[in-house]
């Protein structure tokens, strides 16, 4: 296998309130709406989708049902502090569980992370250091 991903697929619980706190409160746009998935304008990168949580654990034969730290963090890479601040207020108005509020890392950058209503833990970030940063815009 090669390093890469072809589409990032999360299990929802309420594809409706998944679809609201992504195109009404983070501003993504539907490419492709089938019922049962939802699939967003990949904007260049790796393409995002819903699956009802259901369906995708049968799909991939496990169970629904899970909780806590499933060891997966999205990372969404910015060019600058105020930008990890506005999508960071962004996330809180659109109902997003602030997990930790956005200032300086350990590491030397700058970051936040929160949550979205399906518990998926969203991770930004900036550095200054190197110019071949992962940038998502």
């Amino acid at each position: 296998m090669k390093a890469h991903v072809s589409s990032i697929l999360l299990g929802v619980r309420d594809m409706e309130q998944s679809k609201r706190f992504y195109t009404e409160g983070l501003g993504w746009k539907i490419q492709q709406d089938y019922g049962v998935s939802v699939f967003f304008e990949p904007d260049g990168g790796t393409p995002v989708g819903f699956y009802g949580r259901e369906g995708l654990a049968d799909q991939v034969g496990t169970s629904p049902e899970g909780g806590g730290f499933s060891g997966l963090v999205l990372t969404y890479v910015v060019r600058s502090e105020a930008r990890v601040d506005e999508i960071m207020e962004e996330a809180a108005k659109a109902g997003a569980a602030i997990l930790k509020p956005a200032g300086p890392l350990a590491w030397g950058g700058y970051g936040g992370s929160f949550a979205d209503p399906d518990g998926y833990i969203w991770s930004l970030g900036y550095s200054a250091q190197g110019e071949d940063q992962p940038y998502a815009e």
